[in-house]
């Protein structure tokens, strides 16, 4: 790692830390009854604060340190500048950025009550902490000569953290959910193969991170929380996903192999998918248990394989009988 990047590093978590210890100051400690790990503090805690701040702190110096090593190993470094990627990969990845920044607000104010933060301002505090930490790698990429800083990526990071601040702010709870789901595809031909796993990488963990032809992003809604009345399955929610695929590049397919040679596979078509399926809200299953509780909420990241039905702008409609993984045999309906 350059001094530079350390530099950037150690300016972020300055950053975070003062977030976190105007937060401590504001107001007063007055909880001094032995708490359940798992439950929210009923009142300010500020010992819960001290450690969850420097938890976080660590976790995002780690978290910076793994992603400079995948994405920007390697890379030249610049002058930071501003790169136009709002047509690449689809938007997909922008979907990408919506969604991590939802689940990070989500989870980040979830940990501010834990802290006996109050409602709003713990929404708020996780949610800022949130997009300052996905917006903080737009640092990495402004001074990456590969890439460049993203206005549409900051955008689509406001709007993740702003879905999961707006519905604790007026509802108290997530009534729509940001959801992720990953089908690694497998390549018959020998050259795609050999580029996907030159873009996306060739393990597991890099392609749930960097694939953008198998990832798909689902807002999950859920129905009984908009009726006053009471529902059969109050935690069965309808999904809409969004993918893309058929992307060996960021804006088309051409690259230049590693001898050199310029390669153009416009014979393979860049596509849009648009998904429909059910889904569950964990969180709306009644249990008592906070160990439960806090499963729950860590299986609401990943959406439900369940059956889903797929229209594409292939002009193709497509049934997935369970689309997750490579769990799945797709029927054509319309081709």
């Amino acid at each position: 790692m350059t001094s530079q990047t350390k530099y950037k590093l150690k300016i972020c978590c300055v950053l975070l830390s003062c977030i976190f210890v105007t937060t401590i100051f504001s107001q007063k400690d007055s909880t001094k009854t032995k708490l359940h790990f798992f439950k929210p503090a009923p009142e300010f805690n500020k010992t819960r604060t001290i450690v969850l701040s420097s938890s976080l702190v660590g976790a995002y110096t780690g978290t910076m340190l793994y992603l400079n090593q995948i994405w920007y190993a390697g890379s030249d470094r610049t002058k930071f500048h501003f790169f136009d990627d709002s047509k690449e990969w689809l938007q997909v990845d922008k979907m990408g950025h919506f969604h991590t920044t939802y689940m990070e607000a989500v989870w980040l104010s979830k940990m501010m009550k834990w802290t006996g933060t109050k409602d709003k301002k713990s929404a708020l505090v996780g949610s800022l902490i949130a997009f300052g930490f996905q917006t903080s790698i737009e640092i990495f990429d402004g001074f990456s000569a590969k890439w460049g800083a993203s206005a549409t990526d900051v955008v689509a990071n406001a709007l993740g953290a702003g879905l999961a601040y707006s519905q604790y702010y007026f509802w108290n709870e997530q009534r729509i959910k940001s959801k992720y789901s990953f089908h690694a595809f497998t390549h018959q031909d020998a050259q795609l193969e050999q580029r996907s796993n030159s873009l996306y990488g060739e393990t597991k963990v890099e392609q749930i991170i960097k694939d953008y032809n198998g990832l798909v992003i689902w807002l999950s809604i859920n129905p009984s929380s908009f009726s006053k009345q009471k529902t059969f399955a109050p935690w069965l929610n309808v999904a809409l996903g969004y993918g893309a695929g058929g992307m060996y590049g960021g804006f088309k397919n051409e690259w230049e192999d590693k001898n050199g040679n310029h390669i153009e596979r416009y014979d393979v078509e860049r596509y849009r998918r648009f998904f429909l399926s059910a889904d569950v809200d964990w969180d709306r299953i009644p249990t008592k248990s906070p160990y439960v509780k806090t499963l729950f909420s860590i299986l609401n990241v990943v959406k439900v394989p369940f059956p889903a039905m797929e229209f594409n702008t292939k002009g193709q409609v497509v049934f997935h009988p369970m689309f997750f993984l490579n769990w799945n045999t797709p029927i054509f309906i319309k081709k």
